[in-house]
């Protein structure tokens, strides 16, 4: 077979005349590969041998001409150049699967589809219920699932693509997360009405000392932020009791067995009666709770109908592109 020349009768590129389907399937198995970790997995979630990815692989290098990644026995690491790579393909690869899924629901106007958020148990039940009641009322069609995770669990469903984006606050932003906040809550001081604290308009951090503190678990942000303003201001304190779930927390304060620090989001008008509150933002600072997603993520057409609905213009043309790719 004759190669094809260039106008200068040199040999052409010859990775300009590649048949038209491999590069996509070098690019599908690239980034099967990277987001699995192994040739096997990557293998089984395309459903073709174990030696047709790895050809794909070497052949996607050959035709770029660099090396994009190191094999061993057990994991694969990126070089630079993959690292690069993977960054521009992964939301490409990820588009294209998802063609038919988005292609359908632009066409039939969010009739069909599916949705998975995120989301710790305060903002489900705080902050997200009205977003869904407009939600489900204009895509009554669309599957809408609410994971109630936090933490590194819910970043582990975000970059395993196991949701297309999550709800909430967020004190660390890992370098492969973008994060939005939105909504800002004061803190707020609770304790029973006939508490001593309760007869004073203006409580200060020393104040709370003498009184045992109902605080989440260590592992979560609230805990490790109220003791990070107690050790800065070098104020004494100690927790009665530990407990998640801000509704647990507020029946036990209500009960007497404590007071607490929490976030404005969870404070409401049925609280009032069994509850004295006092804001402390002079001292602990505002939690913001807002859009949580991967960077480079491909946002459906489902994610991006609820995200305008959180704040209409919240993802700006700086944000994704009309193809629905985060670039944040």
């Amino acid at each position: 077979m004759r190669r094809r020349k260039g106008a200068a009768g040199e040999p052409a590129d010859p990775a300009r005349f590649y048949y038209k389907g491999s590069r996509q399937k070098q690019l599908r198995a690239f980034v099967a590969t990277v987001k699995l970790g192994t040739l096997t997995r990557a293998a089984e979630a395309l459903f073709l041998s174990q030696p047709s990815v790895s050809l794909q692989l070497q052949a996607l290098e050959r035709e770029l001409g660099v090396t994009l990644m190191e094999r061993s026995r057990r994991r694969i690491n990126l070089t630079d150049a993959g690292e690069a790579l993977y960054e521009l393909a992964r939301p490409l690869v990820e588009g294209w699967e998802n063609l038919d899924r988005d292609f359908q629901a632009k066409v039939k106007g969010l009739h069909a589809g599916r949705l998975t958020i995120a989301a710790g148990t305060s903002t489900i039940q705080y902050l997200l219920p009205e977003l869904v009641r407009r939600y489900r009322e204009r895509y009554p069609a669309v599957q809408l699932q609410l994971a109630n995770v936090t933490g590194k669990d819910g970043m582990a469903l975000l970059r395993e693509d196991k949701a297309d984006f999550a709800v909430g606050s967020m004190l660390d932003v890992p370098n492969d997360i973008a994060w939005a906040p939105i909504y800002h809550y004061d803190p707020m001081l609770i304790m029973p009405p006939d508490h001593p604290l309760a007869a004073k308009a203006n409580v200060t951090l020393e104040d709370l000392s003498p009184y045992g503190l109902i605080l989440p678990p260590q592992r979560l942000s609230t805990y490790r932020l109220v003791d990070l303003v107690f050790q800065q201001r070098q104020v004494p304190y100690h927790v009665a009791i530990e407990v998640g779930g801000w509704d647990v927390i507020k029946e036990y304060v209500a009960m007497g067995l404590g007071i607490s620090v929490v976030t404005g989001i969870c404070i409401t008008e049925a609280d009032s009666s069994r509850l004295a509150v006092r804001n402390m933002k002079q001292y602990f600072p505002q939690r913001s709770y807002g859009v949580v997603m991967r960077k480079g993520k491909f946002l459906s057409a489902e994610a991006r109908a609820f995200v305008d609905l959180i704040r209409p213009g919240l993802l700006t043309h700086r944000d994704y592109d009309e193809s629905g790719h985060s670039e944040r």
